[in-house]
């Protein structure tokens, strides 16, 4: 009977915190549209920052019921390292946004032959009618080169905490009930990554068919700044 109890409080708090928590998509789905990423890539770089997110959480709760660390020393090392992570996504939100904006900014005509990944090639015409802004949802890397910014949020995500985890990860190995422990574990995590990923799927549907000239040239910048919002909104609010 207790199991089902911490289950079920397991389940709807991954839930809540997740859909309250702008943070676990939104940085998806402005990237996405920014880079235009297809929507199996964002699915798959979601799901992978949603393990990171966690098992982050769950490595520190099983080290520090291994050296028998008290809930209230784990609540404070979570608040700490959710400072951090807020203040790495403001970081990486405002850099990203001026860079954006700079590239927006610096918009010229020009002509020249994109290859894509799927090995079609295009060229861009610089004629006084058709003007073409190498910016917004049409920019994308050339060449080889390869962006960091999955990276980037796969770190931010790693170091962000799931603070109502460890209480609930604590409570059952209090007790001795293990298996209980690896369970409410599991059934937070599925919750957490799973609502993670139906948001961005959701979202960022409606996020592509957004076609405006402002939207297009200055999606990086907003991107940007809209990601350091959330990482503020987090401070402020401790969502």
């Amino acid at each position: 009977m207790e199991i089902n109890i911490l289950l079920l409080s397991a389940l709807s708090i991954g839930f809540i915190h997740t859909i309250v928590g702008p943070d676990h998509y939104l940085p998806f789905i402005l990237i996405a549209k920014a880079r235009n990423w297809q929507l199996k890539k964002t699915m798959f770089i979601t799901f992978l920052c949603g393990v990171g997110h966690v098992l982050g959480s769950v490595v520190l709760g099983a080290v520090g019921i291994a050296f028998g660390v008290a809930l209230q020393q784990m609540t404070i090392i979570e608040g700490w390292r959710g400072d951090i992570a807020s203040w790495m996504l403001i970081a990486f939100g405002l850099a990203y946004g001026v860079w954006g904006l700079r590239l927006g900014l610096r918009s010229v005509e020009h002509e020249h032959t994109h290859q894509h990944e799927d090995g079609n090639n295009h060229e861009h015409s610089t004629s006084h009618h058709h003007k073409h802004h190498h910016l917004g949802g049409h920019t994308h890397v050339h060449g080889n080169e390869k962006s960091i910014t999955p990276w980037a949020l796969f770190v931010i995500f790693v170091l962000g905490p799931c603070e109502p985890l460890i209480p609930l990860l604590m409570y059952p190995a209090a007790k001795g009930h293990w298996s209980d422990v690896v369970w409410v574990a599991l059934g937070f995590g599925l919750v957490t990554i799973t609502t993670m990923m139906g948001m961005v799927f959701m979202l960022t549907n409606g996020v592509m068919k957004i076609k405006t000239e402002f939207w297009e040239r200055y999606m990086h910048a907003l991107a940007g700044f809209i990601i350091a919002f959330s990482g503020f909104a987090i401070q402020l609010f401790g969502i």
